[in-house]
């Protein structure tokens, strides 16, 4: 029997998804009936295999076998992460793995998760300024779409540049001579 490496490492399970899409998008050619179909067989085939994958999690629990140095290894696992989440089913909170994805992309502390709200809205703190704003913004919204696709929205509260900046003047005056009457 041939060895096969890890599906990790295949990259063909990437494209996977874009495939799927493709070929629901080429049945429409037989009409709205044969797009109908096809749609149904992927929701069931993605019911089915979410199924397997909870029932294995938990004869897994039952028998011990799924401690945290087990669910840190599936959830690093990039193919078998993404499968879990699909099904809802990783074992990591959504604010852990963004928090994990912020820091990712953003090392020195630059974006900071506040919350995500029960209704899917991540709220991110900023607190690079200038040039390099734009594009970590960018990074951070790309990150936790991959990391949290359960998060509808992100906002992205940016640094107040006149915030802590600007010295009011009457504060310079107290320092130099006594207080006006």
């Amino acid at each position: 029997m041939e060895s096969r490496a890890p599906a990790a490492a295949d990259p063909h399970w990437l494209a996977a998804g874009d495939r799927i899409e493709a070929l629901i998008t080429a049945s429409a050619a037989g009409g709205a009936v044969a797009r109908e179909r096809a749609e149904e067989l992927v929701r069931l085939v993605v019911d089915l295999y979410g199924a397997g994958l909870e029932r294995l999690l938990e004869l897994l629990h039952e028998r011990g076998a799924l401690g945290d140095d087990v669910l840190d290894a599936l959830a690093a696992d990039e193919l078998v992460a993404s499968l879990l989440l699909v099904h809802g089913l990783h074992p990591e909170s959504a604010s852990t793995r963004v928090a994990g994805a912020l820091a990712a992309v953003a090392p020195g502390g630059e974006a900071t998760l506040i919350d995500i709200t029960p209704d899917g809205i991540a709220r991110v703190r900023l607190t690079a300024s200038g040039c390099s704003s734009g594009a970590l913004k960018a990074s951070v919204e790309s990150a936790i779409a991959d990391a949290a696709p359960e998060v509808v929205t992100i906002e992205v509260i940016e640094p107040d540049r006149a915030a802590g900046t600007v010295i009011p003047v009457d504060s310079l005056f107290s320092r130099v001579g006594p207080a006006a009457p």
